[in-house]
C-alpha cells in the first residue's frame, strides 16, 4: 500500500517527466549552444595568442633584416609577415620601421607602399595617423604637393591634428602660398597648446612669416 509520501514523490516525478518532455529538447539545444560558444571562445583566444607569438617572431626577423642593411631582405621579410599576419599590430609597427629604412636606402616607392598599407588596414588609429604624417612628409620631399595635402586633409585624431596642421603649413610654404601657410600654422599653434617645445617651432615659423601668434591671441581675447 502506497504511503502519502510515496504518492507525493510520484506526483513530483510525473511533473518532472512532463516538464522534460515539453522542454527537454530546448534545454539540450541551449546547453549545446552555450558550451559550443564557450569552447569557440577559448579556441579563439588560443588562436589569438598563437598568432601573436608567431607575429612577434616574424617581427624580430624584420628587425634583423633592417639591421643587416639588405633592402631586398627587408622587403621579403616584411611581405611575408604582412601576408601571414596582416591583421596584427605587429605588422603595422613593422611597416613604419620598414618604411623609414627603405626611405633611408633610397627606395622611396617601396617606403610609400609600406606606409599606404598601414593607412588602409590599421586597426589602431594612432598607427594610421603616424603613417599618414610620414607619407605626407615623403610626398612633400618629392614635391608631390597635392598628394601630400590630400593625406593631410583627412581626419586625424585630436592628438595628431596639430602635427597634421603644421605639416600642411610646410606644404603651403613649399608651394609659395604664405597666406595658406600662416592659416595652417596658426591652427597648429592652437592645437599644440599642450606640446610646448613643438609649439615653439611652429611659432618660429609664424614669426618668419611676420606673424606673432601670441599677440594675435591676446588681440582676439580683447575683442
Amino acid at each position: 500500500m502506497a504511503t502519502p509520501l510515496d504518492l507525493e514523490e510520484q506526483e513530483q516525478l510525473d511533473q518532472i517527466k512532463h516538464f522534460w518532455k515539453t522542454y527537454g529538447n530546448l534545454i539540450s539545444w541551449l546547453l549545446i549552444v552555450v558550451l559550443s560558444g564557450y569552447a569557440a571562445w577559448n579556441g579563439y583566444n588560443y588562436w589569438q595568442r598563437s598568432q601573436a607569438v608567431k607575429a612577434s617572431a616574424m617581427y624580430d626577423e624584420v628587425e634583423r633584416a633592417i639591421e643587416s642593411g639588405d633592402a631586398s631582405r627587408v622587403e621579403r621579410s616584411f611581405a611575408d609577415m604582412k601576408d601571414k599576419f596582416g591583421g596584427t599590430q605587429f605588422v603595422q609597427h613593422a611597416a613604419l620601421l620598414v618604411a623609414k629604412n627603405l626611405q633611408a636606402q633610397g627606395k622611396s616607392e617601396a617606403a610609400r607602399a609600406a606606409l599606404t598599407s598601414v593607412i588602409e588596414s590599421a586597426s589602431d588609429l594612432a598607427y594610421r595617423d603616424v603613417a599618414r604624417l610620414r607619407l605626407a612628409g615623403l610626398q612633400l620631399d618629392a614635391k608631390s604637393y597635392d598628394e601630400a595635402l590630400k593625406q593631410l586633409g583627412a581626419e586625424f585624431t585630436p592628438s595628431m591634428a596639430g602635427l597634421a596642421a603644421d605639416l600642411r603649413g610646410d606644404v603651403f610654404q613649399a608651394q609659395a602660398q604664405p597666406a595658406q601657410a600662416i592659416e595652417a600654422y596658426q591652427q597648429a599653434w592652437k592645437l599644440l597648446a599642450d606640446t610646448v617645445e613643438y609649439r615653439r617651432l611652429v611659432q618660429a615659423k609664424l614669426n618668419a612669416l611676420g606673424v606673432d601668434p601670441q599677440a594675435a591671441s591676446v588681440k582676439g581675447i580683447a575683442q
